[in-house]
């Protein structure tokens, strides 16, 4: 009898237990409250996208155009050497990765380029019925679309690290003034990174991120002296690293640093001003002098020609 007694209040046991699980998990029913809340937020933000309506409402660079690059770069990819590749990545990531582009990105916009444009001379030359001008505006348009994003890569790659160059002296007395003031080194990248926003300032966001990351501090900032291809900024890193491993004071180092690049500041300008003079002499023989020959000696011609017809 006791037995029974147990099993009946084990029972009312596990089935109160079962009932206030299933309870819990209910959702309980919307009171008024609820119901006019969801109503006002449907009017104030609109019904909730969808998937397919939230990718309709992107750019059409971000729903096709990218995402088809992204494929033909993974296709053409693999026809291109390793080397060659590796040394589209270090200039793309040197020149800032324009436009977002990636190694794979870059080398199918040269491909589709290329066959865009030979396309569009093939056309031509078929409207004109001209064979000569058909071939020779096919051979054009595949020079100028392999070549041509190159070059503009190459320019973008120069222009950064002439930024690079520029901004140095400054981002030196700016670290200069922060490490005296207290900072730790890499307080001070930071505070050049929250400062300014010029390719100097990202390429240190990118050390302080890979630092971040578990990359040693030394090993990230060699990598941004080898990476820019810029000599200033690389032996300004490489001094760094050597006061690092001495253990002399940073302050010193970033001071004496900071003159040097100004000296070099002042005599690279003294140097382009002295080129100047050189670089304006063609400019002036083919445009001034003969404006100046034509104001002196045409009023001598004249006469010369009316002397000539008139004997």
């Amino acid at each position: 009898m006791a037995v029974l007694y147990l099993a009946a209040l084990l029972g009312l046991v596990a089935a109160v237990g079962v009932f206030t699980t299933v309870l819990s998990v209910m959702p309980r029913s919307p009171s008024n409250a609820d119901l006019v809340e969801g109503r006002l937020r449907v009017y104030e933000t609109g019904l909730p996208m969808t998937v397919s309506e939230i990718e309709l409402r992107q750019p059409f660079r971000e729903r096709v155009v990218l995402p088809t690059l992204k494929r033909l770069g993974r296709l053409f990819e693999q026809t291109i050497p390793e080397k060659a590749r590796h040394e589209i990545h270090i200039m793309l990531q040197v020149a800032g990765r324009p436009g977002g582009l990636a190694t794979g990105d870059f080398i199918a916009v040269r491909y589709v380029l290329t066959g865009a444009l030979c396309s569009l001379a093939i056309v031509i030359g078929a409207l004109a019925q001209n064979r000569v001008l058909l071939a020779v505006g096919a051979a054009f348009g595949a020079v100028i679309g392999l070549y041509g994003p190159m070059l503009w890569l190459r320019m973008r790659l120069n222009r950064r690290r002439f930024e690079i160059q520029i901004e140095l002296p400054d981002v030196i007395d700016v670290l200069v003034v922060c490490v005296e003031a207290g900072l730790t080194f890499e307080a001070a990248m930071e505070k050049i990174v929250e400062k300014y926003e010029h390719a100097l300032a990202d390429e240190f966001g990118r050390v302080m991120q890979e630092v971040r990351l578990g990359r040693p501090r030394l090993d990230a900032l060699n990598d941004l002296g080898q990476r820019t291809g810029v000599e200033e900024l690389n032996n300004f890193v490489q001094a760094i690293i050597q006061s690092e491993q001495l253990g002399s004071g940073i302050g010193r180092i970033l001071r004496i640093q900071s003159d040097e690049m100004r000296m070099k500041r002042l005599v690279t300008a003294q140097e382009r001003g002295a080129k100047a003079s050189l670089k304006m002499l063609l400019p002036m023989l083919g445009c001034i002098f003969p404006t100046l020959w034509v104001i002196l000696l045409g009023p001598a011609a004249l006469l010369a020609m009316r002397f000539l017809r008139g004997g």
